[in-house]
């Protein structure tokens, strides 16, 4: 069991690295060809940043799939099965669809029937729902057509679910990788501890989707230098959506009485938590489908559209109350992780009550969090030389900084005040380090120096 471990980890490796080393070559190549969406009147952040990060997440999982096929414990999901092929072809179209709507904004509804055909791909080639366990009737066989509609709906769905929440720095990436990752333990167990070899598709594209999105998330962390932007947030929307109908679709209910007892009905209703990865994706989905209710609600209520664009949003409202940009992405990073783990732990021990206390524990540990925006914690005096200066005790600042009280000064006149400040203004522009946008300096943006203004907030606007 050990060797398909490292095969699935040396997969995910590479296809970070690969990611990683690609972005900053986008970033340039996105500013070469003007990539940049200008600032709306509800976004935050002040510095038109590039898009097309997709290109990197693209060849993040081009690279995966490759090194996967020349692995020994990987290769047979090439051999015996077409869902990879099928999920190359389908991210390759939306990927394309994407790179064109980050650079020209193409008409929302030439991209839904972009990602209607790219799921239709990945059904032609294979890749669809067979089957669903119904509690109480049993398992229903479904018909051509309804699989077609339902895999495209679910395909659809995801993907746009993705694109909504990618509102914030790091917090599509990051909610993506954290469902990836429970989607993960979820299919290995099913390939590894019941040896359902169906299984295997949907394990090696969770791995290659915590890849690219571990591999673009330093370059997409607060303050982004380069937004994902459709081309990206599709792409992983259209990954995720895969595994979940790898694996759903495709596990025979038959196999899996061997593992239950009972009559027919009676192993649907033991099987349901098998079927999770259905449910996995709603971990996505489940905060912007709230933000998106709310917002329904909301403007119908103001007298507008329900399509008028505002800074209603929950990351908007977030950022309202008074937490700072990292804050309000750790607090939606914990949600999301709170609904994937929760409904992993459950398919594994659907009978344990101490997994709904366990939940129930961690969501009030969110509500306290969510109330308290301006706390900030505070490192012990010993750590104050390993924390950034927000997270360090007052008195280590106090102690390096000269005290007024010990040493008062005299109280100066309006020209002397007028001399002293203009000396310090001159000292401080001898100390102040040499400007960020500088030409030949790391870190400059596209249209000069990187604002380093405290309150900050950038929101990516790949939406």
């Amino acid at each position: 069991m050990g060797q398909p471990v490292r095969d699935y980890l040396l997969t995910l490796c590479v296809t970070a690295a690969v990611t990683y080393l690609l972005t900053g070559p986008v970033r340039k190549f996105a500013i070469a060809v003007g990539a940049m969406p200008a600032i709306r009147a509800r976004d935050v952040h002040r510095e038109p940043t590039p898009r097309l990060g997709g290109i990197a997440m693209f060849g993040g999982l081009c690279a995966g799939l490759i090194v996967a096929d020349h692995l020994h414990n990987l290769k047979d999901v090439f051999e015996l099965s077409n869902e990879p092929r099928a999920l190359l072809s389908g991210a390759a179209l939306i990927w394309l669809i994407g790179v064109l709507d980050d650079k020209f904004e193409i008409d929302a509804l030439i991209k839904l029937g972009g990602q209607m055909i790219a799921a239709a791909v990945m059904v032609i080639q294979g890749l669809t729902i067979l089957w669903l366990p119904i509690p109480g009737v049993g398992t229903v066989a479904l018909t051509q057509w309804q699989g077609t509609l339902l895999t495209v709906a679910l395909v659809v769905i995801t993907i746009n679910a993705v694109n909504f929440v990618d509102g914030l720095d790091g917090l599509a990436a990051g909610m993506v990788c954290i469902a990836s990752a429970a989607f993960f333990l979820y299919a290995y167990r099913l390939w590894m501890g019941y040896g359902i070899e169906a299984a295997a598709p949907a394990t090696l594209f969770a791995a290659i989707l915590m890849g690219m999105c571990l591999g673009f998330l330093p370059h997409n962390m607060h303050p982004a230098r380069i937004f994902m932007g459709d081309s990206g947030s599709m792409l992983i929307g259209l990954v995720l959506a895969a595994g979940a109908i790898s694996i759903t679709g495709q596990v025979d209910p038959d196999n899996m009485k061997i593992f239950f007892e009972g009559s027919e009905r009676g192993a649907t209703h033991a099987m349901f938590p098998v079927f999770i990865p259905l449910v996995l994706p709603l971990t996505i989905i489940a905060i912007p489908a709230a933000d998106l209710i709310l917002a329904i609600v909301r403007r119908t209520w103001n007298g507008q559209s329900p399509f008028a664009a505002d800074r209603g949003h929950l990351h908007h409202r977030l950022l309202e109350i008074g937490h700072s940009h990292s804050r309000a992405v750790l607090i939606m990073y914990f949600w999301s992780a709170i609904i994937a783990f929760g409904a992993v732990a459950y398919s594994v021990h659907s009978a344990s009550t101490w997994i709904v206390f366990i939940i129930i524990a961690a969501s009030v540990v969110g509500l306290v969090l969510l109330l308290m925006p301006r706390f900030t914690p505070r490192a012990p005096h010993w750590a104050n030389r390993f924390v950034p200066p927000r997270y360090r005790r007052g008195g280590a600042v106090r102690a390096s900084s000269p005290s007024y009280e010990e040493n008062p000064a005299p109280v100066a006149s309006g020209a002397q005040q007028g001399v002293q400040g203009a000396r310090m203004g001159e000292e401080d522009a001898e100390r102040a380090p040499v400007a960020v946008g500088v030409s030949g300096v790391n870190g400059a943006t596209a249209i000069g120096a990187r604002s380093r203004f405290p309150e900050r907030r950038s929101i990516d606007s790949s939406r």
